[in-house]
């Protein structure tokens, strides 16, 4: 019978033992996940950092500091956009045109797409600008933008002085080829979708035909653009 109580007894202890050290490993290994798991960030572009083509000369050479430069667009209602619509918010913006048959249409679904995920979330807007402002009149925006189910709230597309828009491209957003030399400001857009935080800083390019499929080494999808917004939105700048 004593025989039998001090098994038990033992067999308690171990079982406590082994509790004990299946639980410390537990908070041990989580910890250390914690610990050594790298923290996420995000860059901070500067023209210095693009690919000069896609840059004006005269910014080229910005290795610090860029932020958007102001600005004044039309939207799809007749309205004036600025910087003040934009003001402490987290934005995406990028560059099409309405009769583009070739990248503009999955850039533009998959504006949409982002436009569905985000459009409870006060902190983040979209804004897209037209590269043929001479065809993409305010009455032609208006129903391109009707046709594209977009939100007058969360997404302004614009038009406005071509000059204007040509200069905030290459300048501002860093995203935007020179297009024929005989026509002054003409521009080739590219397929990027610009992330700009609430200091008007660029945070990230990313390939706006792309929904979520796999990419290129250092080129991400919308996906993760959602991502890095969500991201964003939990920081405190």
């Amino acid at each position: 019978m004593l025989k039998s109580t001090t098994m038990v007894s033992f067999i308690k202890k171990y079982y406590i033992f082994i509790g004990f050290f299946t639980l410390f490993s537990i908070i041990t290994i989580t910890a250390f996940y914690f610990v050594l798991k790298p923290n996420k960030m995000l860059p901070i572009y500067n023209p210095a950092d693009v690919n000069p083509e896609l840059v004006d000369t005269t910014v080229q050479h910005i290795s610090i500091d860029h932020t958007i430069d102001d600005f004044a667009f039309t939207n799809q209602n007749g309205k004036i956009i600025t910087q003040k619509q934009y003001e402490g918010k987290i934005y995406v913006a990028d560059f099409f045109f309405t009769t583009c048959k070739t990248i503009c249409p999955k850039m533009t679904n998959n504006m949409a797409w982002l436009q569905e995920q985000i459009t409870n979330n006060p902190k983040v807007m979209l804004l897209s600008h037209s590269v043929t402002p001479e065809i993409d009149s305010v009455s032609v925006l208006k129903s391109y933008a009707k046709s594209k189910g977009v939100i007058d709230t969360k997404w302004n597309l614009v038009t406005g002085n071509k000059k204007d828009i040509y200069y905030i491209a290459r300048k501002s957003y860093l995203v935007v080829k020179t297009g024929k030399p005989e026509e002054l400001y003409d521009m080739v857009h590219t397929e990027n979708f610009v992330l700009v935080d609430t200091q008007k800083r660029v945070r990230g390019f990313y390939d706006g035909t792309n929904l979520d499929g796999p990419t290129e080494p250092g080129i991400k999808n919308v996906k993760q653009l959602l991502e890095d917004i969500l991201w964003l939105c939990q920081q405190k700048e």
